[in-house]
């Protein structure tokens, strides 16, 4: 896999690839912040379709109503730690 450097970033789904081999990891939230991205589990989706190995970790956190809510926080694996 090639890493996408900032400046050829094209389309959220380029961003998103972008934050996870620079940061590591990203949420639902930091994708609508950061790139507007309000449908990141189907960016994952096709990043995971394109070959790029990403996990996803449910993490718990509490709602706007005091409520504890599952999401997921998505980790990019980097190619050289699959072999």
């Amino acid at each position: 896999m090639q890493y996408i450097r900032e400046h050829e970033v094209k389309n959220q789904t380029d961003a998103v690839l972008w934050h996870l081999q620079n940061k590591g990891t990203i949420t639902s939230w930091e994708a609508i912040k950061e790139y507007g991205a309000t449908r990141l589990s189907a960016i994952i989706f096709n990043l995971r379709h394109r070959g790029h190995h990403i996990n996803s970790v449910p993490l718990t956190t509490t709602n706007r109503f005091g409520k504890t809510t599952t999401i997921a926080k998505y980790t990019y694996i980097e190619p050289h730690l699959l072999y």
